[in-house]
């Protein structure tokens, strides 16, 4: 299996986000759970290291600004997030669903993905998806779900 380093995270995700009861207890019955579903080691490894850099989203400081700021992308995001993924991020936090900082978490996160290519839509909505629930302690469950349809809408969602 030729999977890079978001493949496992999204594995991880769609397979424990809502099985609290059925997580292993430990990295290593994660990591031995991964390894036969056929994933690389090395990938398994590189996607634990970014979990843990998401646990650690204390290094991204609070964000304080007006309502008509603008993020301005530095050329190396602008090359993984394209104006269509930038104008995405832009709409989540317009929506309320994403604040200034964890803004900044998802951008951090994607950066620390392991290739430099490009991040696509998708891969950018797990990415989001696993910053919320990373950050749950923020939300409660039926939060969580009205943000997961919004973020995996094809269509944009009307506010009223």
């Amino acid at each position: 299996m030729k999977e890079g380093v978001i493949d496992v995270l999204m594995y991880i995700f769609s397979s424990y986000a809502d099985q609290n009861d059925n997580l292993p207890e430990d990295r290593d019955g994660i990591d031995a759970d991964l390894r036969a579903a056929g994933f690389d080691p090395l990938e398994i490894d590189k996607a634990f290291d970014w979990l843990d850099g998401l646990a650690q989203d204390d290094d991204i400081p609070s964000v304080a600004q007006s309502l008509h700021s603008t993020r301005i992308f530095s050329t190396e995001e602008s090359v993984r997030l394209d104006q269509h993924a930038q104008g995405f991020l832009l709409f989540l936090e317009q929506s309320g669903v994403l604040t200034p900082k964890l803004r900044e978490l998802v951008i951090n996160r994607v950066m620390a993905l392991d290739d430099n290519s490009e991040v696509d839509i998708e891969e950018l909505k797990w990415v989001v998806m696993m910053v919320l629930f990373n950050s749950a302690e923020d939300h409660d469950e039926n939060t969580l779900m009205h943000y997961e349809d919004i973020v995996f809408a094809d269509q944009p969602t009307l506010f009223h």
